[in-house]
C-alpha cells in the first residue's frame, strides 16, 4: 500500500502534467526548489500546509483535489 506521501505525490505530478509544465517551471512558480518538486512528487519528502496551498494554487486547483486518491489496483496492495 502507497503511503500518503506517495499518493499525494502522484498527483500533484498528474495535475502539473496536464498543465504541460516541468517540475522546474512548477518549482519556479512556487519559489521552491525543482528538487523539493521531485522529492514530493516521488513521496519521499513530506509537504507543509503551506507550500500544499502554493502548489495547488500554481497549479489552479482546489487544494482537495490534491487529496482525492484513486483506488489502488490489487496489484499495488500486494
Amino acid at each position: 500500500m502507497k503511503t500518503i506521501c506517495e499518493r499525494f505525490g502522484k498527483n500533484v505530478k498528474k495535475y502539473r502534467s496536464k498543465l504541460a509544465i516541468s517540475q522546474e517551471e512548477l518549482a519556479s512558480r512556487c519559489e521552491l526548489h525543482r528538487t523539493y518538486i521531485s522529492a514530493v512528487e516521488r513521496g519521499v519528502r513530506s509537504i507543509s500546509l503551506k507550500n500544499i496551498e502554493i502548489i495547488a494554487t500554481e497549479l489552479n486547483i482546489d487544494i482537495y483535489k490534491l487529496f482525492l486518491f484513486e483506488e489502488e489496483s490489487i496489484e499495488e496492495k500486494k
